[in-house]
C-alpha cells in the first residue's frame, strides 16, 4: 500500500527563529494539535498547540522555549498499521514525514490514513473473522494459509492480536465459503479455535472504533 500520495506540503511550517505570537496566529488557522519546525530542510521537532495556551510572552522566540518541542516523526517509506500506533502515541492528527536524511517532506494527516484503513478489504470484504491460538513455534502463516486455500477461501487480512507466554492467537479475515469445513481444519492441525464464524457485526465494530479515534485525536 503505497501512502506517499497522501503527504501533504501545502501547511507553512515554523521555524525556531518564529516568534510564539506567529505559532499561535498558525494554530488558529488550522485545526492540527502540533506544528512542525524545521530549519534548513530539517525536521527539528514539533511544538504542540496546548503547550502554548498558557504562555503569554508572544514576542519570545521559539528557540526560547526547546523544552516545548517534541519529537517523531515517520519516514517516508513506513507503513499504514505503524502510522496509526503513531498517531495514538503521540495524541496527534498530524504527523510529520522525513526521509533517510532527516529531510521534511510534508505530513500525513490522521483523517486520510483512518479512512485509508477503512477502505481496506479486512473491513469492507465480505467473509469470516476467525481467531486461533498455537504455540508460537508451532504455527506459521504458510501453514494458516495453506489450510484456508485447501477450504477454498483466501486470506482477506491476518495478524497476531495476542502473546502470552509462549502461546499467541492469530486474527484472520476470511473472504466467504463453508467456514465449518475450515474450522475443523484448524483443529486437525492442532490450532484451538477461539472464536469461528463472528458475524459482520464485529466489522462494523471495529469501524465505529476506528471513526471513534479518529473524533478523539482530532484535538
Amino acid at each position: 500500500m503505497d501512502l506517499t500520495t497522501y503527504i501533504t506540503a501545502d501547511l507553512k511550517v515554523l521555524s525556531l527563529t518564529d516568534k510564539l505570537s506567529s505559532a499561535k496566529a498558525l494554530f488558529l488557522a488550522c485545526s492540527f494539535s502540533h506544528l512542525p519546525v524545521v530549519k534548513d530542510s530539517q525536521l527539528i521537532g514539533l511544538i504542540a498547540k496546548n503547550d502554548f495556551q498558557d504562555i503569554e510572552l508572544n514576542e519570545d522566540l521559539i528557540e526560547k522555549h526547546l523544552d516545548l518541542i517534541q519529537h517523531f516523526s515517520t519516514l517516508n517509506t513506513n507503513v499504514w498499521i505503524n502510522l496509526i500506533k503513531l498517531f495514538a502515541t503521540n495524541r496527534t492528527n498530524i504527523l510529520p514525514v522525513i526521509d533517510d536524511k532527516q529531510r521534511y517532506l510534508g505530513y500525513y494527516e490522521l483523517n486520510d490514513i483512518l479512512q485509508r484503513f477503512l477502505e481496506t478489504p479486512f473491513l469492507n470484504e465480505g467473509g469470516y473473522l476467525i481467531i486461533v491460538e498455537k504455540n508460537i513455534l508451532e504455527y506459521s502463516f504458510s501453514e494458516i494459509s495453506q489450510i484456508v486455500e485447501a477450504n477454498n477461501a483466501k486470506i482477506l487480512g491476518a495478524f497476531i492480536t495476542k502473546r502470552v507466554g509462549d502461546t499467541v492467537q492469530i486474527t484472520l479475515k476470511i473472504s466467504d465459503h463453508d467456514i465449518s469445513n475450515t474450522l475443523q481444519s484448524f483443529r486437525r492441525y492442532n490450532y484451538h479455535v477461539i472464536a469461528g464464524n463472528i458475524e459482520d457485526q464485529y466489522f462494523e465494530q471495529l469501524k465505529e472504533r476506528s471513526e471513534y479515534l479518529q473524533k478523539y485525536l482530532n484535538i
